[in-house]
């Protein structure tokens, strides 16, 4: 099946991703929740949170090497049940440092579904394909992150936090296993044949790092995944710190993710009046606003409004930076590519919340939000420079002459 032909399989990968991102969303809250049940300050909160990404720091581009090199689709059903276990053994774990353990697991199988799954989507797009069809894409992710804070506020609540948070996690790692249903023969048996055939000697990882573009895309996509995980776990301490229930915290975050989807819903038109570089710069630049804005003691509404503004800027740049990446890549090294961006975004995931931890610990809790609005307002600067800004989305990139040395799908 050539690129670009029956898109059946993406309307699957988009269902299997719905799953398994509502499982960790729905788990990632309740994480938090059960750790404060069990004794956790702001600072353990921040450790938990980058524990998550430890383990998926070192693996990544080991991983992208192999998709490089063979099929994407193994690892997708992999990357299932490192979720499904690590959120169910979370729920039953009775310290903070089992927990941090297990939430590891469950980063580390976050970590497996999604390179398998870029890379599906990059090898099966056509050019002109890829910003629209990574928007689908992460519409999965965004599904998931509305029902699953939802879910999570819905189980958790009254006295016993600590007993309701698990039985949270519990349902997570339940959730995260029907994704499977939806995996069946998802990858073209000639695109993934005539990927390995296609490939010669491994791109140095320096090489691809001094693509233009590449870097860019890594920082992009590391301070909105920053933003979007900080926003998850430190949402609900917020709200201990401010009365709000978890019920409420739980739809404000889904409200956020909604806003995700709407955005990206609407993506092919806003590349096309915009341009790539010029709409992931206002974007950061107004989710940076936004997420300073979080630190002020308003009202529910008020934060309501801010975080449905925040979730349609925070849509753009998950996308975009994929497609900058992967279109930037050597030829052979798009999935190494998009597992150095998921590096980024790991490193991200590790540091950013330990940061935030010690930020809030001095500060406060709102604190860590303005620190993201400062790591948004520095992305703005370098999406400014991304060569994204000749790089249009639609059938009118096709007619743009490609610049030599850089990769296209149809080149697989």
């Amino acid at each position: 099946m050539a690129p670009g032909g029956n898109r059946g399989w993406l309307l699957r990968l988009v269902i299997a991703f719905s799953f398994a991102q509502g499982a960790v969303s729905m788990a990632r809250p309740a994480v938090s929740y059960r750790a404060l049940a069990l004794g956790a300050d702001e600072r353990a909160i921040g450790v938990i949170a980058g524990v998550y990404a430890l383990l998926p720091l070192f693996a990544a581009v080991p991983l992208g090497r192999r998709t490089d090199h063979g099929r994407c689709a193994p690892l997708l059903p992999v990357g299932v049940v490192l979720i499904s276990g690590g959120c169910a053994l979370s729920g039953l774990a009775g310290s903070l440092w089992t927990m941090a353990v297990w939430s590891g697991v469950m980063g580390l199988g976050h970590l497996c579904f999604v390179i398998g799954a870029q890379s599906l989507v990059a090898r099966q797009s056509a050019p002109h394909e890829q910003d629209r069809n990574f928007g689908h894409f992460t519409i999965g992710a965004s599904l998931g992150q509305l029902v699953g804070p939802v879910a999570a506020g819905a189980l958790i609540g009254g006295s016993d936090r600590a007993g309701t948070s698990a039985i949270a996690l519990l349902v997570s790692g339940a959730g995260a296993a029907v994704a499977c249903t939806s995996l069946w023969r998802i990858e073209h048996r000639g695109t993934a044949a005539k990927s390995r055939a296609g490939q010669g000697d491994r791109v140095p990882v320096g090489r691809i790092l001094r693509s233009r573009g590449v870097p860019g895309g890594i920082f992009v996509s590391l301070s909105v995944l920053s933003a979007t995980d900080i926003l998850t776990a430190y949402l609900p301490v917020v709200g201990e710190h401010r009365g709000i229930a978890p019920s409420v915290i739980g739809l404000l975050l889904s409200l956020r993710a909604a806003a995700t989807i709407a955005c990206r819903l609407v993506l092919t038109p806003l590349l096309r009046l915009l341009g790539r570089a010029l709409l992931l710069t206002v974007t950061c630049l107004l989710a940076a606003v936004l997420c300073a804005g979080i630190a002020l003691s308003v009202p529910v509404w008020a934060l309501a409004v801010m975080l449905a503004l925040l979730g349609f800027c925070l849509g753009v740049g998950q996308p975009l930076s994929m497609t900058t990446v992967v279109q930037a890549a050597p030829d052979g090294a798009r999935s190494t590519a998009l597992a150095l961006r998921l590096t980024g975004n790991r490193l991200g995931q590790v540091a950013a919340p330990a940061t935030a931890g010690l930020v809030a610990g001095v500060a406060g809790v709102a604190a860590p939000f303005v620190m993201l609005g400062a790591l948004l307002l520095l992305s703005a600067g370098v999406a400014l420079r991304s060569p994204g800004r000749s790089e249009g989305a639609g059938p009118a990139a096709e007619k743009r002459p490609k610049r030599p040395g850089l990769r296209r799908t149809s080149d697989i």
